[in-house]
C-alpha cells in the first residue's frame, strides 16, 4: 500500500475504470433515443385531455374562439348543467378591452355561438402580476363555495400545451374536496407532432414546460 504513494505522500495512484469508445458510442446513442422520446412526448403531455365529467364546464376565457366552439359542443354533448368562463382583466389597447375581463369576453363569444344566457356564469379573477392560472381557480372556488349545489367534480376547457399546468393549479386553487379533470384544444398555429418545427411551436412548449415545472415543484399557492 506504501508503495502507491508519492510526491513525498500527497498523492496516491487509484485504478479507475473508464468507458472504451464503443461504450461511448453506445451511451451516447442511449442518450440520443431517450432524449427524442422525450422530446416529441413533452408537448402530448403537457397538452393533456382527460375529462371527468361533473355538472360543470369551466371555460378559459382567453383561449381562441375555435377553442371556445369546441368547449360549446362539449357542452351540449355531455350532460352539463352550466358553463362558467373564467379569467382575469384583459390588457388595455386589445380590440376587445371593453369586455373588461377574459371571463365577460369569453361569455359573451359563447352567446355570439348560441349558447344561451341561461347556461353561461361569468366568474372574473382580479388583476394579479403573475399566477393568473392559480387566482382563475381561487375566484372560481370563492363562487362555489357561495352557491348552493353539489360541486364534486368539475372539468375546465383549456388550451394546448397549457392544459396540464391548468389542471394542476385549478386542483391546486380549488382543494381536495373537488376532482378536476381538463379538456385540451389544439393550437392551430402549429402541429403538435412536429411543434420544434416552427417558431410558435417551440416558444408555445418551451414556455409551458418551464412554467409547468415552476408549478410543480415551487408553486404552493
Amino acid at each position: 500500500m506504501g508503495g502507491d504513494s508519492f510526491g513525498f505522500g500527497l498523492l496516491r495512484r487509484r485504478v479507475a475504470v473508464v468507458p472504451t469508445l464503443r461504450g461511448l458510442i453506445l451511451c451516447a446513442l442511449v442518450v440520443l433515443v431517450v432524449g427524442i422520446c422525450v422530446f416529441r412526448s413533452v408537448q402530448p403531455f403537457l397538452a393533456v385531455n382527460r375529462p371527468i365529467g361533473g355538472d360543470v364546464l369551466v371555460m378559459e376565457g382567453w383561449i381562441p374562439d375555435y377553442a371556445m366552439r369546441e368547449a360549446l359542443i362539449a357542452f351540449r354533448t355531455h350532460p352539463y348543467k352550466m358553463m362558467i368562463a373564467t379569467g382575469g382583466p384583459m390588457p388595455q389597447g386589445m380590440v376587445y378591452s371593453t369586455y373588461g375581463t377574459y371571463a365577460e369576453f369569453g361569455a359573451a363569444t359563447l352567446k355570439d355561438f348560441g349558447l344561451g344566457a341561461d347556461s353561461i356564469i361569468t366568474v372574473p379573477s382580479p388583476n394579479v402580476g403573475r399566477d393568473r392560472t392559480h387566482q382563475e381557480g381561487v375566484s372560481l372556488r370563492a363562487w362555489l363555495g357561495s352557491h348552493p349545489g353539489s360541486f364534486a367534480s368539475l372539468d375546465v376547457f383549456s388550451f394546448s400545451s397549457h392544459a396540464r399546468r391548468t389542471r394542476l393549479l385549478y386542483r391546486m386553487a380549488l382543494g381536495p374536496d373537488v376532482k378536476v379533470g381538463v379538456y385540451s384544444s389544439r393550437d392551430l398555429g402549429y402541429d403538435p407532432a412536429g411543434w420544434w418545427k416552427t417558431s410558435n411551436g417551440v416558444r408555445q412548449v418551451s414556455d409551458e414546460v418551464f412554467a409547468y415545472l415552476y408549478a410543480k415543484l415551487l408553486f404552493r399557492g
